[in-house]
């Protein structure tokens, strides 16, 4: 029997199975086929404010199954595979109209990052080969291509982690074999910057830091996660102005042991008595990269560590989740939860280094009480395993692509082949039981610009009588390597809400009062509704 049909007769025992069955029975949440090839695989992922998702994988495997258009061919003379190669390794998907159409990256954007600018351009950097230095931009437009800028970094970039800062510009940390950072544009006089906390984190030979997991902090300084340890960082003046315990267990989290991690939603952003919170879910234990290696895959870790970081003795809480998981992604939900998608039960993060497929999402409700938070949901029936990626869109669906993306695209003889199609998850405030307490947007109108500190009126219908409503604001990330960097949900909540008609509502917020919460650009806004979000609008701040 050949291994595809091996992962079909397990998916089949797996969904027949009565104990299966009964978690299906209770779970939420349902899943639809929106394209059963895009022609390549969705290593990396990011959302602009046309509603369109960026794409891409690597260049250096070989001929897609996209066609460039008009006859265009990528001539690369320094390409290790195809130099003259007239397939895409990028697409842009239309989320509106449910088409895609082909991109032309120059260079090997493998293993690369990224982060979307103020003005709502994506700089992406990095990648390997003759990649590793390049920076490359998207404009949000009909019909842009990426452009690229010759050596923009400083340092090699693969393996790295970007985010936006308060000021609009981008910082870049890491990296295989880069224990510095660097900014985008560049910053002052000297243009690299040591981050010893990297070379003390980095394992020889596994390393399991890269891809380190960061969040811009409420003080403006960086949350940085990597390995098992974290640290609050100046990068200013490249101070470590604290440093946490090591996560109970003192197992990696970060690539190649592959966690995930989410700056919990930020509440009470008008208040003194702000705080932020950081949860890392599951990874592979310490030195499962090398026994995966040698045909023993160890299982994957179950817990998650929260931890307060704005607190002034900040301590790990630890919980358990339904199933183990490694190389799974984690999600901000508009009405604050955490969808953790993705991922294998066993083994680590590489070409078949995984095993175990988890199937089936898990929705993580940080406010409710300890032992109740987790919610398994309905499963896909495609494994998506190494270099899948999921990310939020502004109806409230996730996007769901990618694993495996094997040279040449081999789809026949590996465990888990290469996978092109994309799909959606819909949360369970998607279903139809919902559309009574579903809100509806009437104003203001999608890409409205807001200020700091503003006061707005966000007026919505909704079927079932309001007595209370939220306003969320969502950022949306770059998602790669199962982090969605710059990912950030912050709840405006409710000073005022009246009656404005028939089945009618305006609610007053406040917007954030400042960059340290909410660095200027572009947002999904969404009302919740007795935790049912409505479709979200755009807005920019600035």
């Amino acid at each position: 029997m050949s291994p595809r049909s091996l992962i079909v007769l397990f998916l089949l025992l797996i969904s027949t199975h009565p104990f299966h069955r009964i978690l299906t029975n209770a779970a939420g949440g349902r899943w639809q086929l929106l394209q059963k090839s895009i022609g390549i695989t969705a290593m990396h992922m990011q959302l602009l404010y046309n509603d369109r998702v960026v794409i891409f994988d690597r260049t250096d495997f070989g001929l897609s199954n996209l066609s460039l258009p008009n006859k265009k061919c990528r001539n690369d003379p320094n390409e290790l595979v195809i130099k003259n190669d007239c397939t895409a390794h990028s697409a842009e998907y239309d989320v509106l109209t449910n088409t895609f159409r082909p991109l032309m990256v120059l260079t090997d954007v493998w293993c690369s990052s990224g982060a979307v600018m103020s003005d709502g351009r994506l700089i992406q950097t990095g990648g390997f080969n003759d990649g590793e230095r390049r920076v490359r931009i998207f404009s949000p437009c009909n019909y842009c291509d990426w452009e690229e800028q010759g050596n923009g970094l400083i340092a090699t970039r693969w393996y790295a982690t970007n985010h936006i800062l308060p000021d609009g510009s981008q910082i870049i940390i890491g990296g295989r074999r880069q224990f510095n950072y660097e900014f985008y544009p560049k910053m002052g006089l000297r243009n690299l910057y040591g981050l010893p906390f990297l070379a003390q984190t980095n394992e020889r030979d596994i390393e399991n830091n890269l891809y380190p997991f960061v969040f811009l902090n409420i003080d403006g300084h960086l949350f940085i996660f990597a390995n098992n340890r974290a640290i609050l960082f100046d990068y200013k003046v490249g101070k470590v102005v604290k440093i946490y315990p090591t996560i109970p267990g003192g197992d990696p989290r970060s690539y190649p042991s592959t966690g995930s991690a989410v700056l919990l939603p930020l509440k009470n952003i008008q208040g003194r008595a702000l705080q932020a919170e950081v949860l890392v879910c599951g990874g592979a234990p310490k030195g499962s990269h090398i026994q995966s290696k040698h045909g023993n895959f160890v299982k994957a870790l179950d817990t998650c560590g929260r931890i307060k970081i704005t607190d002034p003795n900040p301590q790990w809480t630890m919980e358990r989740m339904p199933q183990a998981r490694v190389m799974g992604d984690m999600i901000l939900l508009p009405n604050g939860n955490v969808l953790i998608i993705n991922g294998a039960g066993a083994g680590t993060a590489g070409w078949e280094l995984g095993r175990n497929p988890v199937l089936n999402p898990v929705i993580y409700r940080p406010d409710v009480a300890v032992g109740s938070r987790f919610e398994l949901q309905n499963p896909t029936t495609v494994p998506r395993m190494y270099h899948s990626a999921a990310i939020l869109l502004r109806d409230g669906r996730v996007l769901v692509g990618g694993s495996n993306p094997h040279i040449n695209y081999n789809f026949r003889t590996p465990l888990f082949p290469t996978e092109l199609s994309l799909e959606a998850f819909y949360p369970p405030y998607l279903d139809s039981k919902n559309n009574n307490f579903r809100p509806r947007i009437i104003s203001p109108p999608s890409k409205a610009t807001i200020g700091y500190s503003q006061r707005l009126v966000i007026r919505f219908q909704v079927a079932i009588a309001a007595k209370t409503a939220s306003v969320t604001m969502v950022a949306p990330s770059f998602t790669t390597h199962s982090f969605a960097m710059n990912q950030r949900l912050l709840v405006l909540g409710n000073e005022k809400l009246t009656n404005a008609g028939t089945a009618t509502y305006d609610v007053q917020v406040t917007a954030p009062p400042s960059k340290n919460l909410a660095p200027s650009g572009y947002y999904m806004l969404f009302v919740v509704h007795q935790d049912i979000p409505s479709q979200g609008i755009w807005v920019q701040i600035k």
